[in-house]
């Protein structure tokens, strides 16, 4: 499918940017079923170790080694999460994986800690949501957010706060609210959670009464993913300059410092891929970067790194020079952040008045 997409015209830009092409196959694997026999392990490897750690004690992702945590998630709490992820809040769905490799998910991720896996019954708990909320309010909206939206960021230290050592989870996400039981939400607000900022409610100065009042109050709780970024399966940004190489250059140099971004570099496409002095000067990379911006975007989600500084390429061709670049906004997508699909909507629209204004 990949190959098919670039094949032809974006042949250039599988050169330009096969880092960035890389990382998309590392990602849509887990999208893919794993082949042969289900192995727990080599399953965690493949789909989650990048981000939960290969020993799960975090990292983009939460701890999943806590024994406090697995001490009330359920193994089908644990599936659940798995088939249906987090919409908008980095936790991916993995719709690729069958049954049998969920399990072996299940069980491999059991082994972090010496706990028993709980049973709980579906049974939905009969408390005040009205006094949930309040007690919501006071005791928990300082982490989890006041509609329960969460904490910002990934769990790298960068894009959280320094004083949180893992974020907050969604309480209104659809993943969440369709994967948790009401009784692990209430074994979990008993509990509290050792390794994190979560306190049990009797840390709290609550009762074990009050627990079914904010159980009640956090099944109310919506929110997920505006999925804006839905709908634009456009891979390349590109247009057609009407000027030579060395002009479509220089505008495209006038309209990056227009807009208050640095030039950093200029450099051929083939530079370290052929041997020194043998580049080829009709294929080139314009780098350019406004460090504000950067650090805005990398403070939401860090792995934004893998397609910034921003980058445009021309080659000239028979018929004129093309203008060419990879669409932040299709990229976005990878990552699951609605944060993120915010910033590359901005970087989308950014690479495209440059290149407008410069083949203008």
């Amino acid at each position: 499918m990949w190959r098919q997409a670039y094949e032809g015209q974006y042949s250039v830009m599988k050169q330009v940017d096969y880092r960035i092409l890389l990382v998309a196959f590392v990602l849509l694997a887990r999208w893919l079923p794993a082949a042969g026999a289900p192995d727990g392990a080599a399953l965690y490897r493949q789909h989650c170790a990048v981000c939960h750690g290969t020993q799960g004690s975090g990292g983009v992702g939460v701890p999943l080694s806590l024994p406090d945590f697995l001490a009330v998630a359920s193994d089908d709490y644990l599936a659940r999460t798995i088939r249906k992820g987090r919409p908008g809040r980095v936790m991916p769905a993995f719709p690729g994986l069958g049954d049998a490799e969920i399990d072996a998910l299940v069980s491999y991720v059991r082994g972090f800690a010496d706990v028993p896996a709980p049973r709980y019954d579906q049974t939905s708990l009969q408390g005040d949501a009205s006094r949930g909320g309040k007690l919501f309010a006071q005791h928990c909206a300082i982490c989890h957010g006041d509609h329960g939206q969460g904490g910002k960021g990934t769990g790298v230290t960068f894009s959280r706060p320094r004083g949180a050592p893992v974020m907050a989870p969604s309480l209104g996400n659809p993943g969440f609210q369709e994967s948790v039981s009401d009784a692990m939400l209430r074994a979990t607000l008993l509990r509290g959670r050792h390794g994190t900022p979560m306190p049990s409610i009797g840390e709290m100065g609550l009762k074990a009464s009050d627990a079914d009042d904010l159980v009640a109050f956090i099944r109310t709780l919506k929110t997920g993913h505006a999925a804006s970024l839905e709908g634009d399966d456009q891979q390349i940004i590109r247009f057609s300059s009407p000027y030579d190489m060395q002009q479509t250059l220089e505008a495209l140099k006038q309209a990056v410092v227009g807009r208050n971004f640095r030039v950093i570099r200029v450099q051929p496409l083939d530079q370290g891929l052929v041997p020194e002095g043998q580049e080829t000067h009709k294929r080139i990379i314009l780098y350019f970067c406004s460090f504000s911006f950067l650090n805005e975007a990398l403070a939401i989600d860090p792995r934004v790194g893998l397609f910034l500084p921003c980058r445009v390429t021309l080659v000239e061709t028979a018929d004129g020079v093309q203008v060419m670049s990879i669409n932040p906004k299709h990229l976005s997508r990878l990552f699951n952040n609605a944060e993120l699909d915010e910033a590359c909507e901005r970087m989308y629209k950014l690479y495209t008045e440059i290149m407008e204004e410069a083949t203008f």
